[in-house]
Parts: structure tokens; sequence; C-alpha cells
């Protein structure tokens, strides 16, 4: 099945060039099925890219989905277009009202700063809250994924003595679980962090179960049944150049960093990197939706029920 999306949005062209079936309002409405409601918000300086990487993915399941784009509305972002966010977003406080399948709320380039001290962050909080009984399954991306944590658990993030910066090698933790549903016992996962979170500070939640992680790079996947979000603290999603700008970006602000382990052919920054974990990221990505799709409600105002609840817990 295709995505909607508005038609004059960006990623809708590169989208279109890729193959991928993008549906019309006319199209969507002709189909006699309930399209799924994603919210994504979108909390990336770099808007379109984020954008066109999570909509490849969204628009690649079977099912019918009407993706809709937020941003919060107590900071507006400095590195996107203003007419790009008015033609395109709508603000939390302008939707709270509505009630959605999922939501996925991405990272933000902030992670070194105190939670406390990120502008939005007590609307984040709110959002957060307000997913519980308004949204029927989350995914948390990155620092969003963090955030999640601390906000409902307290699980504080701490700063590494050096970005975690590569493509490391993982290991799928529970092979049981609908969401690692196909994956290879090992996989790969672009990571870009300066923090992590740490298996001794999830202990002892009963609620928050480990999917996935990496010798090397630590945790990567945690299920929060308790509260019926994904938490994952890397990028599935990202291009294969995605590393290679960031690492560019990084070179011509005089930072001292270290080319992406395991990325470039042998290492060698002037080499064409290649995508070898495109797969993946399509497989979780269907794999959540698929979950949404199984225990969601018909009717969107049943949404954040305890009918719906028990659904989840039954899955």
């Amino acid at each position: 099945m295709p995505i909607k999306i508005p038609d004059d949005l960006p990623a809708r062209q590169h989208l279109e060039s890729e193959g991928l079936l993008v549906m019309g309002e006319t199209d969507a409405i002709r189909q006699d099925i309930r399209p799924l409601r994603i919210a994504l918000l979108n909390l990336m300086p770099q808007k379109v890219k984020t954008e066109t990487q999570l909509a490849r993915l969204i628009g690649s399941t079977p099912l019918q989905v009407e993706l809709t784009l937020i941003i919060t509305a107590s900071y507006t972002p400095t590195t996107v277009p203003k007419q790009h966010l008015l033609d395109f977003y709508r603000p939390w406080d302008e939707v709270r009202g509505e009630k959605f399948d999922g939501l996925i709320i991405t990272g933000a380039p902030i992670e070194k700063l105190p939670f406390e001290d990120v502008l939005y962050w007590r609307e984040l909080t709110d959002i957060l809250d307000w997913s519980q009984s308004n949204v029927h399954g989350t995914y948390n991306l990155c620092w969003g994924a963090q955030a999640a944590l601390y906000h409902f658990y307290g699980i504080p993030k701490h700063i590494l003595p050096e970005k975690l910066f590569g493509v490391f090698r993982h290991r799928v933790v529970a092979p049981n679980s609908s969401i690692m549903r196909g994956f290879n016992d090992e996989f790969f996962v672009p990571v870009s962090r300066h923090t992590e979170t740490r298996r001794a500070d999830i202990a002892g939640h009963s609620g928050l179960r480990v999917l996935a992680d990496s010798d090397e790079a630590g945790l990567c996947l945690i299920e929060d049944v308790t509260h019926n979000q994904l938490l994952m603290f890397n990028h599935l999603e990202y291009d294969a150049g995605t590393l290679r700008d960031e690492y560019n970006r990084d070179l011509s602000a005089g930072l001292d960093i270290q080319p992406p382990k395991y990325y470039f052919p042998n290492n060698d920054p002037e080499r064409e990197p290649r995508n070898f974990w495109r797969s993946h990221a399509h497989l979780i990505m269907g794999n959540w939706i698929n979950d949404l799709y199984q225990t969601t409600p018909f009717t969107l105002a049943d949404i954040g029920q305890p009918s719906a609840v028990r659904q989840i817990a039954e899955k």
C-alpha cells in the first residue's frame, strides 16, 4: 500500500523517483479501508531529510498510512524555511484533541544538554503523557528514546568519553518479540551519539525489555510494554551517506572527530559508503506498523480506552 502525504511535500518527489507509490487524497478516499494515522514529531534540524527517510520506510509497508507532520509549539526551529513549516507541519497544540494509531518521535542534536534545559522539554513531556491516552503506540528514536525513558522512569543518559560513531554489529536478544520478526541473528546499525543508556539503569523495571544490543555499541532497542513504546537509540533509517555528511560537517566545524567505524570501504573516507542495513530498517518499521494494525481499535475514538490497552498486553 502507498503512503498518503501532501502533494507538494519535498519528500514526495524523492520517494516517487525511487518507485514508491505515493497516494493522493482522491485515491485514498476511494479505498474502502481505514488508513492508519501516524504522527511524526520531527525534532531534527534537517527536516526534509528526516521526513524523507522515515516516510520511505512507512510507505513501504503493505498498509495505507496517513502521515501527519507535527512540531512543538513552544520552539520554532531556525534551520528550515518558515514556509515549509507553515505548509506541511501542524503545532502539537493544534492536534492534541485528535487520536493517532502511531507516533514517531525523532532524535535531536541536543543530547549533551540536561533534559530540563531543552527549550521545549516541558511541552515534550506533555506530548509523552498525551500519547498514553491519544496514541496507540509510539516509536522513539535516539534522543527521543532517552527522553521517554527519563520522563517515564527517571533513567538518565550518560555522556561518553568520545562520540560513538559508525555502523556497528548488533545481535537480537529477544527473538520471540514480534518487533524482531524476520531479523538475522546479527545485523548492522548506524550509530551516532555522544551519550548512552546503560543496562544497569534499566534493571528492575519490569516493563522494559531489551530487544537488541551490541558488545561495542551497547543498548540498541528496548520495548516499553507498560507505555506501549519502542525505544531505538540508533539510526536504521539513515541513508547510505548520512554518516559521511555528519563526518564532513564535524570536520568543517574544526571538531576532533575520527571517521565512522566500519563504514567507509577499507576505512577510507574518500571511498563511497554502501548501505548494508537497509533491509532491517524496512523490517523493523514494517513489524512496528503491523503490530499497530493488529492491535489498534478500528474506531479512532476508542484509542486509549481500557479495552485497547488490554489488546496491547495480549499481543
